[in-house]
């Protein structure tokens, strides 16, 4: 591998730290009974230590010319599919028929610049993974697991938590990486939720929460001139909470009782 080419437009810097490897893999807790999903797996770092663990691995590689290196690599192993595929494309609910499992689990180091493509897709396939293990760019995973009130809750936050509890691990240094990239990572546990509260409709839901933070730095009042304001400030008040609020003030609970009040 080295006269390989990384490709800066698939976001390819390998872990080459083996103590990070395994701690990335035992966060998964990956069991005999498990179907496992691994998106990008560059040379194979994370993917023998899955296959070691898990009853089947899907592996989806956008780069074919990693294709004779990881067959190579992999070629002890009989208990996984190598996909030469954009993951962004693939029918994930369509392949994970042909195997018997007891849960589903997606570990992955995933590329920046395609990190949030790839949860929307997980989310909005309702390809829910009873856990998701990944490797992201630290400001991203401080997104996806912010807390209500501060900077970094934003819609996508709320969207996630609303399927998933989510917990920063830990960080990673960008010198763990080869090429070694300009940020820092950090690796996030994604747990599903086994109860969830109930939304009449999560197409009212999802429009009502992105028009909540339409304009980040404006208030409620501002950014839902569309609907039934003395509806919603009756909600509102009911926590303290008011028109003059912003969105990153607004918890789960109440965005969820919001658009069940505006749902027909």
């Amino acid at each position: 591998m080295n006269e390989f080419k990384f490709k800066k437009k698939y976001g390819q810097n390998f872990i080459r730290d083996e103590n990070l490897i395994n701690k990335i893999v035992n966060s998964a807790e990956i069991s005999k009974e498990s179907l496992v999903i691994e998106i990008g797996p560059g040379m194979g770092a994370l993917t023998t230590k899955i296959l070691d663990k898990c009853k089947h691995g899907i592996i989806y590689e956008i780069d074919t010319e990693l294709k004779d290196f990881l067959e190579q690599k992999l070629k002890k192993y009989d208990n996984y599919e190598l996909i030469f595929q954009d993951f962004l494309t693939a029918d994930i609910k369509e392949i994970t028929k042909k195997y018997n499992y007891k849960e589903l689990l997606i570990v992955a180091n995933l590329p920046y610049y395609i990190t949030t493509p790839i949860i929307k897709k997980i989310i909005e396939e309702d390809i829910l993974a009873n856990k998701i293990v990944i490797m992201i760019q630290k400001e991203v995973a401080d997104r996806f697991s912010a807390k209500v009130n501060t900077k970094d809750y934003s819609s996508l936050t709320v969207f996630l938590n609303y399927h998933y509890e989510i917990k920063k691990l830990f960080n990673v240094s960008k010198n763990m990486f080869y090429p070694k990239p300009d940020v820092d990572s950090s690796v996030i546990l994604m747990s599903k939720k086994t109860e969830k509260e109930n939304i009449k409709d999560i197409n009212v839901f999802n429009k009502f929460v992105k028009d909540c933070f339409k304009y980040k730095r404006k208030n409620l009042r501002n950014n839902l001139k569309e609907y039934d304001l003395e509806k919603i400030e009756l909600i509102l008040k009911k926590y303290n909470l008011s028109l003059n609020s912003r969105a990153e003030n607004l918890p789960l609970s109440v965005f969820i009782e919001i658009s069940n009040s505006i749902s027909i």
